[in-house]
C-alpha cells in the first residue's frame, strides 16, 4: 500500500520491445522526462536536466502500447516507481529508476492521437435480436405533441 505513485510526462526515447511471456504479454521501453524553465536573463525557454526511465506494461496495456508508440512520441506515463540499484562494468550502485505503468498515453498538449478500441478476444456469438421498426405505422399521424413524444409502436 506504500507504493510510489507518478505521473510522468516526457517523449519515449526507445522502440517499445513487446515480448510474450508465460505471464502474459509485456512490453518496456525508455522514456525521456527534461525539465524546462523560463531563462529571464535570456527571454527563452531553456531545457534543464534529462531523467530516464524504463516502463514496463503488462497484459492489455503492452499489447496496445506496443502498436500505438514510436520514439520521440510524447507521452504521458502513471504507475508505480521502482528504484533499484545495480553493477556495471566495474561501477557499484548505480541507480535505475523503472515504472510499472498502470495508464499510458499520448500527450495531447503536444498534438493530435487517433484512438481504436483494441479489439476484443472472439466471446461466444450471443443470438441476434431483430431491429425494432421505429417508423410510426401507416394510417397515424402523431401530430399532437403528446403523440410525437410516445414510445413508437412496434410492428410484428
Amino acid at each position: 500500500m506504500n507504493e510510489t505513485t507518478l505521473c510522468v510526462v516526457g517523449n519515449v526515447a526507445t522502440q517499445p520491445v513487446y515480448r510474450e511471456l508465460a505471464s502474459g504479454p509485456s512490453v518496456r521501453f525508455r522514456m525521456a522526462v527534461t525539465s524546462r524553465y523560463w531563462d529571464r536573463e535570456k527571454n527563452v525557454w531553456t531545457d534543464g536536466h534529462t531523467n530516464f526511465f524504463t516502463v514496463w506494461a503488462n497484459r492489455q496495456l503492452a499489447v496496445n502500447a506496443a502498436a500505438s508508440l514510436n520514439v520521440g512520441e510524447p507521452v504521458v506515463v502513471q504507475g508505480r516507481l521502482k528504484v533499484r540499484t545495480e553493477t556495471r562494468e566495474g561501477q557499484q550502485n548505480w541507480a535505475l529508476a523503472d515504472i510499472d505503468a498502470v495508464a499510458i498515453g499520448h500527450d495531447l498538449a503536444r498534438g493530435t492521437a487517433l484512438f481504436r478500441r483494441a479489439a476484443k478476444p472472439e466471446a461466444a456469438a450471443a443470438p441476434q435480436q431483430p431491429e425494432p421498426n421505429w417508423e410510426t405505422p401507416t394510417g397515424q399521424s402523431a401530430d399532437t405533441p403528446a403523440q410525437q413524444h410516445a414510445e413508437p409502436a412496434v410492428v410484428t
